[in-house]
């Protein structure tokens, strides 16, 4: 099977331009070509992480990424998928989320001795001059066009900001610039982002003529992973200390029975044939390909050792009454306690299991909340200091939250 066959196989490929052309390149290790991350948190999420596996997918197999920072499109904001504008960065802010995710991608990108090459379009988009701007770019977009396509359909109604507007001519000038410097002749990108990234290839096509050779693929996977990457309270990040290795490895635990073989083929390094016969297992079978797709996509994130750690914990829970040293766990001080005692709600709200005490108190009243196994449906109940000294006790909050509480 060739890489391209893969990519299909594996349910990657959304859309193209010169299928054949890019097949054959991608093929024999020639493409260089880049995928865009705007810098909008301090850390990459799951949706940034499927883009992460493809650059390396293609890397190993002799192509060269670019992986390009925002600094300067993630001052005006992608209006894709947005009912509402962005909230504007300042340059302080979107430097200090670029760095973070210089850190997070070296992780999965070998960018040593020209393999790969990290970017960042503020060096060319930052001392435009307005007017020749205009002048060298304007003409080749059209107006009635742009207002077709997809990413700015959405905000039509609700209103679209000029500001907004010149995002796809900003993209497109990004794939302008990264052929003419670095030779990139492809570029990869959501479904969401097919108009912005055509805007790319016809610029260069018509400024540089005939000789200008650029192409486009559109993925499922970032528009898949935008889904994958947002839970009930919010994204899953890829920094450890926003979203903990144990809390990682229990979201992929814990995805629905029909997606896990799909996620097992868009974001896992396994054979497609053991993946193949995976996806023949029924009923019980199908939490061992959880915890399997669990715990590849840990160890990738965070390394061997914490997704043991993760796996260790997570069975020490389904297990019962077993070793809960690898478990996420608060310790609470002094001050959290009064008269010896802490109220359930603030304990949950400490481990981080609820975001507000409104929100603790419905869990309660609805029975999803228990200690040790046993379910406290009384808002007021009260946990003391000396049952929390020890070991502590496993708080548990519906099916798929847990955490280790103890005091000292």
């Amino acid at each position: 099977m060739t890489l391209w066959e893969e990519l299909q196989a594996r349910g990657l490929i959304a859309q193209v331009t010169d299928e054949e052309e890019i097949k054959e390149m991608v093929n024999a290790g020639k493409a260089t070509f880049y995928i865009g991350f705007d810098p909008t948190a301090d850390s990459l999420h799951v949706g940034h992480f499927m883009a992460l596996c493809l650059m390396k997918r293609l890397q190993m197999a002799g192509n060269r990424p670019i992986a390009l920072l925002g600094g300067g499109t993630g001052m005006i904001g992608d209006p894709s998928g947005r009912t509402d504008m962005r909230q504007m960065m300042t340059k302080e802010t979107i430097q200090h989320n670029i760095d973070c995710f210089k850190k997070q991608m070296e992780r999965f990108i070998d960018f040593s001795d020209g393999k790969a090459l990290m970017v960042n379009n503020a060096d060319w988009l930052m001392n435009l001059n307005y007017v020749e701007l205009l002048r060298e770019v304007g003409p080749h977009f059209s107006v009635n066009r742009m207002l077709t396509a997809e990413c700015y359909k959405q905000r039509m109604e609700r209103g679209l900001s000029f500001l907004e507007f010149n995002y796809m001519i900003m993209q497109s000038y990004d794939f302008y610039m990264l052929y003419q410097k670095y030779g990139c002749n492809m570029q990869f990108g959501g479904d969401d982002q097919w108009s912005n990234m055509l805007g790319g290839t016809e610029l260069i096509r018509r400024k540089l003529g005939g000789d200008a050779y650029a192409m486009t693929i559109t993925l499922l996977l970032n528009s898949e992973g935008k889904k994958m990457g947002k839970t009930q309270s919010g994204a899953v990040w890829l920094d450890p200390n926003k979203t903990s290795p144990f809390d990682f490895y229990q979201y992929w635990r814990n995805v629905d029975d029909a997606d896990v073989i799909k996620c097992m083929r868009l974001l896992t390094f396994l054979p497609l044939e053991e993946i193949d016969e995976m996806a023949k297992w029924e009923g019980s079978q199908l939490n061992k390909a959880k915890e399997i797709l669990a715990y590849e996509l840990t160890n990738l994130v965070h390394g061997e050792e914490e997704a043991k750690k993760a796996q260790e914990g997570a069975r020490a829970l389904f297990a019962g009454g077993a070793n809960t040293d690898n478990m996420p766990a608060t310790e609470l001080t002094a001050e959290d306690f009064t008269d010896g005692s802490i109220d359930l709600i603030s304990m949950l709200v400490k481990a981080g299991l609820v975001p507000t005490r409104s929100e603790g108190r419905r869990a309660i009243e609805q029975g999803g909340v228990s200690i040790d196994g046993e379910k406290i449906t009384d808002i007021r109940h009260l946990v003391s200091k000396d049952s929390l000294t020890g070991d502590g006790v496993v708080l548990k909050r519906g099916k798929k939250k847990f955490n280790k509480v103890y005091a000292k």
